[in-house]
């Protein structure tokens, strides 16, 4: 006994602090016995952070030791994935809670003016030298999918990668994704003309919620054709919650033992990177690119040639993609903020924050639209493609951090207490906000119909949408991927049906015909145009499916249903007349549970009456 207690005073006066605040913790005091030395680290740091509460509940030393030691593994990962720690944590969540207690605004004495950047026309001659440019500098690249999240806000229980980004070939998020990494690098090495080895690196950042059903997809797939070296999970931890605004960390509710945590944001996945040390492994390697994306765009890579074209020639550190955006519509606007200090920086601004500031910097109509037709500040669609050297450096300055913002709910106008715990965030496109006036910050505006069609509402929410505003559903996203590909081949010059208006779950949109290509049958407009002569034309009840490098289509007419796969070295011609009873979209109630819930949340299945298929 004597000795428990020489080794209690000695381990106190390793909680090398002054006597208020031993005082303060008297539980934990009883408890140093069965605590490491590292433990009592983290001790020391909670107690001169305020945090003594943690321990207020603690039994004597014999009972619940278990989960006493457990309750220090958590913090020391609290503090592991932070940057800078636990206590640096702390310190922000004080400062960001005062601030949002006096309401005090972020872009007080900013200006916003306009940015510069790169607004391409699909399909003319400066589309085509960008996509040509960035086919040749995808060799050089990296890819980061953010996939934290669960499908539960689309009615969908699986991870978001998994959803079919289309029902014509049930092809999943993460197989469309992988296939087209794999096609841009085929086609680099083939512009390189064979001094080429090009693997490029897949990074997906995960959470507890989606790790191990992305490992599984990945494996059970046997990664899509990637080399499972080419593809690296990193999975995010979350963050403590704050009780009040002196950010006192919040006790479990469910266990006394724990903290309680919740997601910090997308922004993390800057923060994974630094410390993961891959940014150096692929500098060393030769890469020079890294491109940011997120789970369900099942158009974005038809995007990515020509805004990675931009980035290469105009030396962009930072390009934001973005598209055309009606004033005061729901999605951030990027802007170039100009301090009285003189202090500059190119971001994303909030929408619901870009038409105030505009009225109280001297704009006194605030967000309208341009002789354009639309907002001078272009739509953030939150895709990035950092340039590789000045983003390791500009890392290693704050630790992998990004500014980060705190969004408590009070209870009253007095703000002193919150109506449930809170805890900071932080936005992957919040990147710029540190980065130095010499950094070249820019953007690339692509059409939306090319660039951007999200999946992220229910049935139900999309619906409620007003009418002429995107629903960002299931059903808007798969009728997207299909305009797309109408008016890419219209541009080639194939004559194509006007599409049809249809109501599926309670939304209006246009029916064009089910057209979907591989994405190494074409990447970019250069390809598809190569691919495409004669005179060929597409009714609108038509599907059309091409799988293989080398099919051509020359004088089709197609009036049904045809499917063309092909091996690798197969040099396959398609045209003359094919006609047949099709394939037919029948209507589904998104409410009937006896339907999968890939097929409800479309509002549609397809029933395959009739195909012609061409192996």
């Amino acid at each position: 006994m004597a000795t428990e207690l020489g080794s209690a005073a000695e381990k106190l006066s390793q909680l090398d602090i002054n006597g208020d605040w031993v005082a303060s913790a008297p539980n934990l005091q009883k408890n140093l016995p069965i605590l490491s030395s590292d433990q009592i680290e983290l001790a020391k740091m909670l107690l001169e952070m305020g945090q003594s509460h943690l321990f207020e509940h603690w039994p004597e030393p014999g009972v619940d030791d278990g989960e006493k030691k457990s309750f220090f593994d958590q913090v020391a990962r609290l503090n592991a994935s932070y940057p800078r720690g636990l206590a640096s944590y702390i310190k922000n969540a004080r400062k960001l809670l005062a601030d949002s207690r006096a309401g005090k605004n972020p872009y007080d004495g900013f200006t916003p003016s306009v940015p510069s950047g790169e607004v391409l026309t699909f399909g003319d001659e400066n589309f085509l030298k960008f996509e040509e440019a960035g086919i040749m500098e995808a060799r050089n690249a990296a890819f980061v999918l953010v996939a934290g999240g669960l499908g539960e806000r689309l009615g969908y229980n699986g991870i978001k990668l998994a959803l079919p980004s289309e029902t014509t070939t049930g092809t999943c998020f993460l197989q469309h994704y992988i296939e087209s990494i794999l096609a841009l690098q085929d086609a680099s090495c083939r512009l390189a003309q064979g001094q080429c080895q090009a693997q490029i690196p897949l990074v997906i950042m995960t959470s507890d919620d989606t790790h191990a059903r992305t490992l599984e997809l990945l494996e059970s797939n046997a990664y899509f054709g990637m080399k499972p070296t080419q593809v690296k999970l990193l999975k995010q931890e979350k963050v403590a919650c704050l009780d009040d605004n002196d950010a006192r960390l919040a006790v479990d509710p469910r266990d006394k033992y724990r903290i309680q945590t919740k997601p910090h944001g997308h922004g993390d996945v800057h923060s994974l990177l630094y410390s993961s040390g891959l940014l150096n492994v692929w500098k060393d390697a030769g890469l020079k690119w890294v491109l940011f994306f997120q789970d369900t765009n099942g158009l974005l890579f038809k995007a990515i040639p020509a805004s990675l074209g931009v980035s290469s020639i105009k030396q962009y550190h930072v390009n934001s993609l973005a598209v055309p955006r009606k004033a005061k519509e729901a999605i951030g606007g990027i802007t170039r903020l100009t301090h009285a200090d003189g202090r500059t920086m190119v971001i994303n601004v909030e929408y619901n924050q870009l038409d105030p500031l505009l009225r109280a910097t001297g704009y006194p109509e605030g967000d309208v639209n341009c002789e354009t037709g639309y907002s001078p500040f272009p739509g953030n669609i939150n895709q990035l493609i950092l340039e590789l050297g000045p983003y390791i450096e500009e890392l290693t300055k704050t630790g992998g951090a990004i500014e980060e913002f705190v969004n408590p709910k009070y209870k009253d106008s007095s703000k002193t207490s919150f109506k449930s715990s809170t805890r900071l965030e932080c936005m992957m496109q919040d990147y710029p906000k540190t980065l130095p006036p010499s950094a070249r910050v820019g953007f690339t505006v692509m059409d939306t119909w090319l660039a951007y069609a999200p999946v992220k509402n229910n049935p139900e929410d999309a619906a409620k949408v007003p009418k002429g505003n995107p629903y960002h559903s299931a059903t808007s996203g798969e009728m997207a991927i299909y305009r797309a590909n109408n008016l890419i081949l219209r541009k080639a010059g194939v004559k194509i049906d006007d599409p049809v208006i249809e109501v599926f779950n309670g939304q209006e949109v246009e029916v064009w015909p089910r057209i979907v290509w591989k994405p190494k049958w074409a990447l970019t407009f250069a390809e598809v145009r190569s691919k495409v002569g004669g005179n060929c034309s597409i009714t609108q009840r038509s599907t059309m499916v091409i799988k293989g490098r080398n099919i051509f289509l020359e004088d089709l007419t197609l009036d049904g249903t045809l499917i063309v796969n092909s091996v690798e070295d197969a040099e396959v011609k398609v045209g003359g007349s094919v006609q047949n009873k099709g394939w037919v979209l029948e209507k589904v109630d998104y409410k009937d549970t006896s339907i999968s819930e890939e097929v409800r949340i479309r509002g549609f299945r397809i029933d395959k009456v009739e195909q012609s298929e061409m192996n």
